[in-house]
Formats: C-alpha cells, structure tokens, sequence
C-alpha cells in the first residue's frame, strides 16, 4: 500500500509539473498562428497598395505627354485672328491637329486680334502650345527702337502671366526698314528679362534682314548662339498636315533656326502652315 500512495503522489507532482509547460507550449503556438495571420494580412495589405500604386501610375502615364524629339519636324500654323472653337475646328478638319500655334501679343487694328487668356486656356486645354509673337511695330532699325519693342513685348507677355524661359518673336516684315543696331537692342533687352529672343523674318540670301543679321553677330557672337530664328524662306504653300513638304527651311549658317513658315495665307481658315523643330518646344508656352 505503501508504495501505492509513493506512486500517487509521485504522479500528482508529476502532472502539477508539466502543466505549464503544456500551456505555454498551447499559447505560443496560437500567438504564432496569430502573428502569422497578422503578417499575411499585411501583406495583402501592401500588395493591394502596390497594384492600386500602379494603377495609378499606368493612368498617369497613359495622360502624359509624348516625348518631343528636339530634332523631328511638328506641325503648326499661326493665325492674327483670335482662336475660337469654329476657327479651331476649321484647322482641324481642313488642314490637321497642330501641336504649335503662332499668336500676336497685343492687339492692332484691322491688322491682327492680340492674344488673350481665354484664347491661352483653349489652347492650353486642346494640346496646343503657344509661340508668341511681337509685331507691335513697322521699323526696325536703331538700338532704342529694338530696345523699346523689346519691352513692349515683354510688358504684354507679363501681361498675359507667360510663364519664364518662353521665346517671344519679333515680327520683322519684308518691307521694313531693318539694322543691326535695332536687333543688338531688342537681344539685350530680352536678355535681361525673363523670356527668351527670336526674331520672324524672310531670311533670304540677299535680303536686309540677313545683312542686318549678319553684321549684329558680328558685333555680339552671343546673338547668334542665342537669339532663335523662324524665317519665312523660302515660300512652298500651304498645305495640310499629312502633305507637309520636306523641311527645307533657309536662315544663315549656324543660326539657331527652328522655324519655317512655309506656307501662307490660307484661304480657308484664313492661317500660315510651319514646321518646327522640337528644340522649340522648351521655349513655347
């Protein structure tokens, strides 16, 4: 009997011995089962973050813009006459989508329709960009009338909030008198202010506007590795969009040259076509 109770109890101390193991055991395992839960869920959590980060990320770039190439030739037009929706649709449906639109700053009458903010957000709205225009005089010569349309120009861009860095073109006509002395004016003027110079003209061989082109460079070898050229030489025709001719495009050698309106005076729409170069894209609006 003796050695039936030694067992009992030796039993009983056994069992009293081992049960918190077995619990402890029974916990851990269940926090493990817990935790491991909790990890899953937070992968799932994440991942479903990722797929919506990508989602996201392929809309944003399905809306980007193409890449420009600063080399390719896009087309354009530029127009005196402001941009509503039934002259907007007229281009499009008679000549093709431009991705570049030519404005005048600043208006004059029974000659061109300036620029406004309404026409800006329009075209902003339909993938157009803005080269602006500065035809706010009919002689180009001497420095302190280049210096004087110069500020004209960009007194009207600030006007319209333009933003930094854009381009502004002055318009010299064929027939107008022009010289050197009034592009050193309008170069160094726009210099010092926040946008860029560039000057429209029919840069033919034996033109003034060449000679006048010539001898300023002469004088400032900085206008010719700044000043961006849009010449109207020499003159095709207008055409649409998908018949656009090979860029043929002439301006003296070693100018930056990154336009060519080789078409004018559309009779519908009443627009001039261009090509550009994609380099002028980091100085449209």
């Amino acid at each position: 009997m003796k050695w039936r109770n030694f067992l009992l109890i030796f039993i009983s101390v056994l069992v009293l011995l081992l049960l918190p193991i077995f619990y402890f055991q029974s916990d851990s395992n269940e926090t493990s089962h817990n935790e491991n839960e909790a990890t899953t869920a937070s992968t799932k959590e994440q991942s479903d973050i990722n797929t919506e980060g990508n989602v996201n990320n392929d809309d944003e770039n399905e809306n980007a813009n193409p890449t420009i190439d600063p080399n390719a030739d896009y087309w354009g037009v530029d127009s005196a006459s402001y941009t509503t929706e039934e002259l907007y649709a007229c281009v499009n449906e008679n000549f093709g989508k431009p991705t570049v639109w030519g404005r005048y700053l600043g208006t004059i009458d029974g000659i061109s329709s300036g620029l406004t903010t309404e026409e800006v957000g329009f075209l902003h709205a339909n993938g157009v960009k803005i080269l602006l225009i500065n035809n706010q005089f009919n002689n180009a010569t001497g420095y302190d009338n280049g210096v004087e349309q110069a500020n004209i120009g960009i007194s009207l861009a600030g006007e319209l909030d333009a933003p930094e860095g854009v381009a502004i073109f002055a318009d010299i006509e064929p027939n107008y008198p022009v010289d050197s002395a009034f592009i050193q004016g309008w170069f160094e003027t726009m210099m010092a202010s926040p946008y860029e110079p560039g000057i429209y003209g029919v840069f033919s061989p034996d033109s003034a506007l060449v000679e006048a082109y010539h001898a300023s460079i002469n004088e400032n070898q900085g206008i010719q590795n700044k000043i961006f050229l849009w010449t109207a030489y020499p003159h095709v025709d207008v055409t649409t969009q998908a018949n656009v001719p090979a860029n043929a495009a002439e301006a003296p050698e070693g100018s930056l040259l990154y336009g060519w309106q080789y078409g004018i005076d559309a009779a519908t729409c009443n627009i001039d076509t261009n090509l550009f170069k994609g380099s002028i894209f980091d100085f449209l609006w």
